[in-house]
């Protein structure tokens, strides 16, 4: 294997890693962000109001997105998996 395939190789993993995730974590800021300025405009500090609406946001983009971020993840899959069979050469 040649350092340009290692390099392209770890560019797409992180790559992949960043599209799989990455809706998931901006949902989830999301939501926090809007929970934290409801609990400062009512003054309400209760620590477990956060926990639920980002859970149940990130319950529904993973129900929403998760076949997309299935296939990603195959697609690298596949794209390591098919690159074995150069390296033997």
């Amino acid at each position: 294997m040649e350092i340009e395939e290692a390099i392209f190789l770890g560019q797409q993993a992180l790559l992949t890693v960043a599209y799989v995730s990455g809706p998931i974590l901006i949902i989830a800021m999301a939501v926090g962000v809007v929970v934290a300025l409801f609990q400062a405009v009512t003054q309400l500090q209760e620590m477990t109001i956060v926990f639920v609406p980002k859970i149940l946001a990130v319950f529904f983009m993973i129900a929403l997105l998760g076949g997309w971020m299935l296939q990603k993840l195959v697609s690298y899959g596949t794209l390591c998996f098919t690159s074995i069979e150069e390296i033997a050469d």
